[in-house]
């Protein structure tokens, strides 16, 4: 009997080793598929933040022979100077120029340049000597007329704040209405706000 109790102990053990063998390879094996799902969504959202909609369509659309390859690189490359450029002409920035602070504006904006302080300086000091101070503000004539004179006069108060901020009394300061041009020379001509000495 004895034998027999110390057989079913062992095989009792034996039993237990291995529903506790299982029960870690069960444990272990979620461990693992919580990992790989994480790193899986986190290499998804990776990839798909770097590729645009448009790019993920071209690349699952399109099949190019491999001597394209050279040609696609190259109108990229192409392609990006241009982005650059276009973003740099539609960066806001400040000019003077005879005398007049010229304000030009990122497309849609109303944010002054940095720099902004800087080229008012001669002008804020003509209004401090006595002189007026005029704002002009432009735009042109695509889209809705009254958004786009709107966001001239929204232009316009950004640099009249700007004044003000640097000591310029209100009454030295002439706010004219927004010019619409009808063929102005560049997009930039027609997001630009004025500031000359009268």
């Amino acid at each position: 009997m004895d034998t027999v109790l110390i057989e079913s102990k062992a095989m009792s053990s034996q039993d237990d080793d291995g529903q506790q063998g299982l029960v870690l390879c069960v444990v272990f094996g979620l461990v693992a598929l919580v990992i790989s799902l994480v790193l899986g969504v986190s290499v998804y959202q990776r990839g798909k933040t770097a590729a645009t909609p448009k790019t993920a369509v071209a690349l699952a659309t399109t099949v190019l022979p491999a001597n394209d390859l050279p040609n696609m690189a190259r109108s990229a490359g192409q392609n990006a100077a241009q982005n650059a450029a276009q973003n740099a002409m539609d960066a806001a920035s400040v000019t003077v120029e005879n005398g007049v602070v010229k304000f030009y504006f990122a497309s849609g904006k109303s944010d002054l340049a940095s720099g902004a302080n800087a080229a008012l300086g001669d002008v804020t000091k003509g209004a401090q000597a006595g002189r007026k101070l005029v704002i002009t503000g432009y735009h042109d004539a695509t889209g809705g007329a009254a958004q786009n004179a709107e966001l001239a006069r929204q232009r316009a108060l950004a640099v009249r704040a700007a004044l003000k901020a640097s000591g310029v009394l209100d009454a030295k300061i002439e706010l004219k209405k927004p010019e619409a041009l009808k063929a102005p020379s560049s997009d930039a001509e027609a997001r630009r706000v004025e500031v000359a000495l009268q």
